[in-house]
């Protein structure tokens, strides 16, 4: 029986773990004028040809998220579902960037859509 998981299966949170290790805190200040959280819940990403990603998030704000996924996600708009025990969030997200990152992991980051108000 091989060790290999699913290449589109969510990161684990020692997957997570050993990313952010790896990456560091930043020393320099990234132009943000948003308070950053760190956050780490399982998230879906849908992407805009419908194909759904596993992700962690890494990060939120008030203007934006960070995601750690197993695939690439090409700069473009995604639906974004995240789960807390009572409720589930989905928001629009312009994805603004995607690097790979250590153990065959990419990061992604962008930045939430103002959505009209659904009557």
């Amino acid at each position: 029986m091989s060790n290999q998981r699913d290449p589109w299966s969510r990161p684990t949170m020692e997957d997570l773990r050993q990313v952010l290790e790896n990456v560091g805190k930043s020393e320099i200040e990234h132009g943000r004028n948003a308070e950053r959280l760190e956050l780490s819940v399982p998230a879906e990403v849908t992407t805009s040809r419908g194909n759904v990603i596993s992700a962690m998030t890494r990060e939120i704000s008030r203007f934006g998220i960070g995601l750690l996924h197993r695939g690439p996600i090409m700069p473009s708009e995604v639906t974004v579902r995240m789960a807390s025990e009572t409720r589930e969030f989905e928001y629009r997200v312009a994805v603004e960037w995607c690097q790979p990152c250590s153990n065959g992991m990419f990061m992604s980051g962008g930045r939430f859509l103002t959505q009209a108000s659904k009557s």
